[in-house]
């Protein structure tokens, strides 16, 4: 027998609520098509949503007029390059930064703009990599890279149940091994990288934007991972100078996919050396002579033809979100995601456990609209997140469940020690299932919940009721076979 409702006030009765009903407006009119079916989207950590007018506005643009390979100099090339460069000053211009400082280089997503920082960067022995636990795949990736020219990398742990970084541990791993290089460290190239995300896709902790200047101080670079920070919060490149930030426009805006960037300092740009080169990324090249000259201005790193047709509407993107505006879509996702939050915490089991187990902050403070989380049985006992997965999309919710390519945040969530995942069972192990048996975890990572431009408190209102109704009470059962894991 399921339980009664608990009553609860509607997020929007919230102070400020009222505030952000333009957000309501947009919903109604430009994204009416998120409530087709009864489906409730609950996945703008993963990908945001696109507007109408984003589509229209492609497909107008496409019929009005010819684009061409801009690596031409006829009419069509012409008109796509114009269309490119608008696209690049316009994002300059969203993010607040001097054109005469600061480069936009486009690639295929934040990935990209990764990996080209990692495969340029002159890591060595007097260059390390300095990384948080709490980083994403394509940002951990790089220290393949590093290690590759023998640069040293560091880890920055997580600590508490909030998953937060501590200041203290990040100077600490700056700092470290600096007594021994002192007479080298200054040197011109040899500066080392300290790369952080704004926000952690995980927990959805926001790492402060103030350790950029910290480890400016220390003689790094920085990069910045921006991509689960920029969809609702205003990153100013006028008062914070990342030399490298990452960014994936369908997280911001939903459309185009398939397009990110790199924002780089021209001056960190300029220390970069590419290991190889590719068509459009060249001044001159010859085959007999075995040489070659790369451009000297940002479309060194851009490999081949750009996606000239998909460009022009990361600008049309960009305008839609300012016209919105970055500080409203900030309070509305706050508002939900600390009400949401508030509410998860009151469901309790008859037996006065907890029905939900949070991993990061438990309020609104120093985070953003990423709620991750496992359910709990009324023993204790984790809900296996393949089985949330299983019924959340047959009730039709789209959110995400596993471990998010961040397994330092997760191994933090869980607390997963150093010495168990070096343990040579560990090691030696074929899937990510017999990973976790090898690690003793009760489950293979957890469920997240995150807000965005178009969330409004029906969608807020309308998982809390299912997770109420499917999980609160419910014992342990014999379930069904579940998918084996595939990846994390």
């Amino acid at each position: 027998m399921r339980p009664e409702p608990i009553p609860h006030t509607s997020p929007t009765a919230l102070p400020g609520y009222a505030a952000t009903g333009r957000i309501d407006e947009l919903r109604a009119a430009e994204y009416r098509h998120l409530d087709a079916d009864g489906q409730v989207y609950l996945d703008y950590a993963g990908a945001g949503v696109a507007a109408q007018a984003q589509v229209r506005a492609h497909h107008d643009r496409l019929l009005a007029g010819l684009y061409s390979n801009p690596h031409s100099e006829n009419p069509t090339s012409v008109a796509a390059g114009s269309l490119v460069e608008s696209a690049r000053r316009t994002v300059l211009d969203f993010f607040r930064a001097d054109p005469a400082e600061y480069a936009v280089v486009f690639t295929p997503n934040a990935s990209g703009a990764c990996r080209l920082v990692g495969e340029a960067y002159d890591f060595g022995r007097a260059a390390p990599l300095v990384l948080t636990w709490d980083n994403h795949n394509s940002v951990n990736g790089i220290r393949e890279y590093a290690r590759s020219a023998r640069g040293s990398v560091r880890y920055v742990p997580l600590n508490g149940p909030e998953l937060r970084v501590a200041e203290s541990d990040v100077v600490a791993a700056l700092d470290a091994g600096r007594g021994g290089l002192a007479g080298r460290w200054g040197r011109p190239g040899r500066r080392g990288l300290f790369a952080y995300p704004a926000q952690s896709n995980f927990s959805g902790v926001q790492h402060p934007l103030s350790w950029v200047e910290l480890a400016h101080q220390r003689g790094y670079d920085v990069l910045l991972d921006a991509a689960a920070f920029a969809p609702t919060n205003r990153l100013d490149l006028s008062v914070v100078r990342p030399d490298f930030v990452c960014l994936s426009w369908y997280k911001l805006f939903g459309y185009p996919t398939g397009i990110g960037a790199l924002l780089a300092r021209r001056s960190a740009l300029a220390r970069l050396r590419r290991p190889w080169f590719a068509g459009g990324t060249i001044r001159a090249v010859s085959v007999q002579g075995d040489w070659h000259r790369p451009m000297d201005d940002e479309s060194a790193f851009e490999d081949g033809t750009l996606n000239f047709l998909s460009i022009p509407d990361v600008e049309f993107g960009l305008r839609w979100l300012d016209s919105i505006g970055v500080d409203l879509v900030h309070s509305r996702v706050g508002l939900l995601t600390e009400w949401l939050l508030g509410r998860l915490a009151t469901l309790r089991h008859d037996t006065g456990g907890s029905l939900v187990q949070v991993y990061g902050p438990t309020t609104g403070v120093g985070r953003g609209g990423t709620v991750t989380f496992n359910f709990r049985h009324p023993d204790g006992t984790l809900v296996d997140e393949r089985l949330v997965a299983r019924e959340a999309a047959a009730a039709g919710f789209s959110l995400r469940t596993g471990c998010f390519c961040n397994p330092g945040a997760g191994e933090g969530a869980f607390g997963v020690s150093r010495a168990s995942t070096r343990q040579r069972s560990v090691s030696r192990v074929d899937s990510i299932d017999q990973y976790l048996t090898a690690l003793r975890l009760p489950t293979g990572g957890a469920v997240r919940v995150s807000f965005g431009l178009a969330s409004t408190a029906t969608d807020a209102e309308r998982f809390l009721a299912f997770a109420q109704s499917t999980y609160l009470n419910r014992e342990v059962g014999a379930e069904s076979p579940l998918p084996p894991r595939l990846r994390c």
